[in-house]
């Protein structure tokens, strides 16, 4: 089927150089998903083109494809984010990568679209970004159709928020005497923090971390992420 857009908001995933003057470009778009196309020429010093192909920046997209790799026509800014530096540079970076792996191309989320908009503003802030890391991984995650079982245990049950829950990836919670060990066991009140988006409890943040690394980590099916290892070294995010 042949797809054809004019002006078409979106963000650059990631780049390859495609010959000696062009680049391969992934890209974010509204209403085609994740979309791969050829930016022909894009290399040249007079490309006009050339500059604007950043990542973390909203755009506005002209293609056309009628194959797997389309051509990319045009692209253009479409207003401005505040730079992400440092560390949410590399959170950038990881966002990226999470709809690079996790996303099929060609499959329109326009709520995670807008959600990924709202994650890159997040990051320009000198706030703490793991709690916009988990945010999007939750939304992703539940787009996807793999919401993470939250207010209620496999049994139906509601969440106890003095209990403490073995959490199984592909069932969800289970309350649990103790700490079994090599499960992943979190409180029943970090399990309703995240539902709620309340990660101001600093062992919610730690947990919540580690729930959401194994519901990724279950939907890569062994893959690992590049950006999460970098993340890791400089802070345990």
């Amino acid at each position: 089927m042949r797809k054809r857009a004019d002006h078409e908001p979106g963000y650059v995933l990631h780049t390859y150089p495609y010959k000696e003057t062009s680049l391969i470009v992934e890209l974010f778009t509204r209403r085609f998903g994740r979309v791969a196309l050829l930016a022909r020429g894009a290399r040249r010093p007079r490309s006009a083109m050339r500059g604007v192909l950043l990542s973390f920046h909203p755009l506005r997209l002209s293609f056309s494809a009628s194959a797997e790799l389309g051509n990319l026509i045009s692209a253009e800014w479409a207003g401005a984010l505040q730079a992400l530096a440092g560390q949410g540079l590399m959170c950038g970076f990881y966002l990226n990568e999470l709809v690079l792996r996790l996303l099929p191309r060609d499959d329109p989320h326009e709520a995670l679209f807008d959600a990924y908009g709202e994650a890159l503003s997040g990051l320009s802030l000198p706030a703490d970004p793991s709690v916009v890391l988990r945010g999007f991984e939750k939304r992703l995650l539940a787009e996807l159709g793999y919401a993470p079982l939250l207010e209620h245990d496999v049994a139906s049950r509601p969440i106890d928020p003095d209990a403490l829950y073995a959490y199984e990836p592909e069932r969800g919670p289970t309350p649990v005497n103790g700490t079994p060990s090599g499960m992943l066991v979190v409180r029943g009140k970090t399990l309703l923090d995240v539902a709620a988006g309340d990660y101001s409890a600093p062992q919610t943040r730690e947990e919540a971390r580690a729930l959401m690394r194994a519901l990724i980590a279950e939907r890569l099916h062994g893959q690992a992420l590049h950006t999460r290892a970098v993340l890791r070294e400089l802070s345990d995010l």
